[in-house]
């Protein structure tokens, strides 16, 4: 009789540190999704930071392009207003594209492809966004692993009463910025003949 009490007391010993083991990870894990955002945000911080230099710089060369400085200026602002994951990918994939048309504009404006503070406002911005590429992909491999472990078993059964829900991806299309194509070409498979 008194063996099944001590194994009771062991069982139930080993099931509350268990939890207490699961609820740390869980913690732990969202912490991580936390600061992997954060990451992400100074990263888009620095590239809107950067534009309205980059605006000034091109103005004074370009001055009747308003259209594209208008739009520039609407894709900044619903950039730094958006709220959710998604939402903040969305315009941050609509101000990657403004900014790919006014660096367009150095095409037609060849004294202004010369100008020194434009040539390294466009090397700094191409480095924000491959530190801004990085930084989405730590996000996303962290929200990964935080998903997976709040879906597996046994997590799965006290998660969701924790309050631990699963986090959203930030697909940000960086490559529009780079190449010019929306992200539904990019992902679109490639015609193949023979």
């Amino acid at each position: 009789m008194m063996w099944i009490l001590i194994i009771l007391i062991v069982i139930i010993v080993a099931g509350v540190l268990y939890l207490i083991s699961l609820y740390n990870g869980l913690v732990r894990k969202h912490q991580m999704v936390k600061e992997a955002w954060s990451g992400v945000e100074v990263q888009l911080k620095r590239r809107a930071d950067l534009i309205p230099n980059l605006v000034e710089v091109v103005k004074g060369y370009a001055k009747h392009e308003k259209e594209v400085f208008d739009r520039i200026a609407e894709a900044r602002a619903k950039s730094l207003g958006a709220g959710s994951v998604r939402e903040r990918a969305a315009a941050e994939g609509e101000l990657a594209r403004a900014l790919k048309s006014i660096i367009a504009l150095s095409e037609r404006y060849p004294e202004l492809k010369a100008n020194e503070n434009f040539l390294q406002l466009q090397q700094t911005l191409r480095e924000v966004e491959d530190e801004l590429q990085l930084a989405r992909r730590y996000y996303n491999a962290t929200v990964r692993e935080y998903n997976t472990t709040i879906q597996s078993f046994p997590a799965v059964l006290v998660a969701k009463k924790l309050g631990y829900t699963p986090e959203e991806y930030f697909d940000l299309d960086v490559e529009a910025f780079r190449s010019g194509e929306d992200a539904l070409s990019q992902r679109r498979a490639p015609d193949v003949e023979f």
